[in-house]
């Protein structure tokens, strides 16, 4: 029954392409009274990837939650993306993820052995990341959705975060860009084999090798590309204004074939979301073309981290990942915009 399954038939948008508008979500939660610990070391107002919550004698917990709708078909590879998704938070706060929670949205409409595809899918991906799910929640819902609540637990003076970065730091990423535009082709039946598949291994690809090489550096930032966007991620980094970033657009890799899907229009909505975001905080070359532009604020899921480390460190970084990390740019004094993007 499983593998005649078409779940990409059953949404209208997929993965972290689905989720609110950025505009939208900071509206709300800027709306909301603050809650306060003493405990809490950093929440949402950081824009931090995960809660950090002190537990005192200089250990803390790192909490996150993570969710989404189908963006393939195969139950099994959904239920592994969406937990490679939510583990990433994990680990771009550097900390290994120790115990997690399964939350599932299911249709009555499908055959049970759906659901434990995708269940397995996530089990074995958490299994992976030496993590264990103790549990979960479930709710009948017409839409299918997948993701996991994660905890760590980690030394206080050693946990990353997404602010913090030096001027003169390099950057460097540890995926390709180009999930969110590959899976949209792939809906329409518009997306070459190749293409795919070089996106749906690496939507699966966990970074706990990302963590573990760069866990013994001096990381002054950190965080995972996700839903919104590389430069919407990269702004996040500037600390809305402390520092600015100057991307490097002919260094960022792309999967093969995602810039002419681009140029072709097959764009995910998400990426308008983005764009109409950050544009003003945005200052792009002349001569960037409009589909390295919408790449840039392409919504990826499950993507890789984004590090901002010394030159020295930087160099020793990319010599441990072996080809899996490339620099796409560097920390500059606060300019006009926070976000500069050359060729």
């Amino acid at each position: 029954m499983s593998d005649k399954v078409k779940l990409t038939s059953m949404v209208k948008s997929s993965g972290c392409a689905a989720k609110l508008p950025p505009g939208t979500l900071n509206e709300v939660l800027s709306s909301l009274p603050l809650m306060k610990s003493d405990k809490l070391i950093s929440g949402f107002d950081g824009n931090e990837d995960a809660l950090i919550y002190d537990l005192d004698d200089n250990k803390v917990m790192v909490a996150t939650v993570d969710f989404f709708p189908p963006m393939v078909d195969d139950p099994y590879t959904f239920g592994a993306i969406a937990a490679a998704n939510a583990l990433s938070d994990s680990f771009a706060m550097g900390c290994k993820p120790a115990v997690a929670l399964n939350i599932m949205c299911f249709p009555s409409c499908l055959d049970i052995s759906v659901m434990r595809e995708i269940l397995l899918g996530g089990q074995d991906k958490v299994g992976e990341a030496g993590a264990v799910i103790a549990g979960g929640h479930t709710i009948s819902d017409p839409t299918p959705k997948y993701g996991l609540c994660v905890m760590g637990f980690g030394e206080k003076d050693k946990i990353w975060k997404n602010r913090g970065s030096k001027v003169g730091d390099t950057l460097v990423l540890t995926k390709k860009i180009g999930t969110g535009i590959a899976m949209t082709a792939l809906k329409g039946e518009m997306c070459e084999k190749i293409t795919a598949d070089q996106a749906i291994l690496s939507m699966q690809k966990l970074n706990l090798n990302a963590y573990e090489m760069g866990k013994d550096l001096a990381v002054h930032a950190a965080t995972d590309v996700t839903g919104f966007s590389l430069l919407g991620h990269l702004y996040e980094m500037t600390g809305a204004g402390d520092v600015s970033i100057k991307v490097e657009s002919r260094k960022v890799q792309f999967f093969d074939g995602v810039e002419q899907l681009a140029r072709f229009g097959l764009i995910p909505e998400g990426m308008y979301h983005n764009r109409d975001y950050i544009q003003d905080k945005v200052t792009f070359e002349d001569e960037i073309p409009l589909e390295i532009q919408d790449l840039l604020f392409d919504p990826q899921t499950s993507g890789g981290l984004i590090l901002s480390l010394s030159d020295a460190e930087a160099k020793t970084y990319i010599e441990r990942m072996k080809g899996d990390a490339f620099i796409i740019g560097k920390v500059m004094e606060k300019g006009i915009t926070p976000i500069v993007v050359v060729r």
